[in-house]
């Protein structure tokens, strides 16, 4: 009887153990769904006109991704960023933020008419559709929450991607990073 009882145990601590995952990085008050961009482009031209966001141009970018393009739990797949324009350094600036347990995650776009954005370090790339996209993977940084930042040309400037997610739910952050550039290419505006 101790045997059997003692065998269910066992294999009852098994299947709970093999359930389990592991979440990194620390809870964040709600808001905080971001990093210092490790972006850099040059000094911006006082004359551009790229430094005054268009508002047409605003909206388009930030309704090329929507909540149905991100892996993330939410009540309304049709609901608008969470936030937009935030970043007066870019022409544009959007945000989806949602919190898994005590965690926030989410992306965040900044676009940039005309030049391109580029990072300041970077530790790999890959292409998809034919252009190159350049991340810096920060998913061991403990100085930040765990993020992937992701930048590749786009409609005639810029875009820069930041994944941030360290509930480790939905696969690998840059991974994430990549099918957002996948969905960002799919609708790309003549440049």
């Amino acid at each position: 009887m101790r045997r059997v009882v003692l065998s269910l145990l066992v294999a009852a601590l098994g299947v709970t153990s093999g359930c389990a995952y592991s979440v990194n990085g620390t809870p964040v008050s709600a808001g905080v769904l971001d990093i210092e961009p490790p972006f850099s482009s040059g000094s911006p031209d006082p004359t551009s006109e790229s430094d005054s966001p268009d508002a047409n141009a605003a909206d388009e970018y930030c309704g090329l991704l929507s909540w149905k393009d991100l892996p993330y739990e939410v009540r309304d797949k049709s609901a608008a960023p969470t936030d937009t324009g935030y970043d007066p350094q870019f022409d544009q600036s959007c945000k989806w933020q949602t919190s898994v347990d005590s965690l926030d995650v989410g992306v965040t776009l900044r676009f940039r008419s005309g030049r391109p954005i580029t990072l300041e370090q970077t530790n790999g790339e890959f292409v998809v559709e034919d252009r190159k996209v350049t991340y810096f993977d920060r998913t061991t940084d403990t100085s930040v929450q765990p993020s992937c930042v992701l930048v590749m040309d786009y409609a005639g400037g810029g875009v820069g991607i930041i994944v941030i997610d360290g509930s480790a739910r939905y696969g690998g952050i840059c991974e994430q990073g990549k099918k957002i550039a996948e969905v960002l290419l799919a609708k790309e505006p003549a440049g």
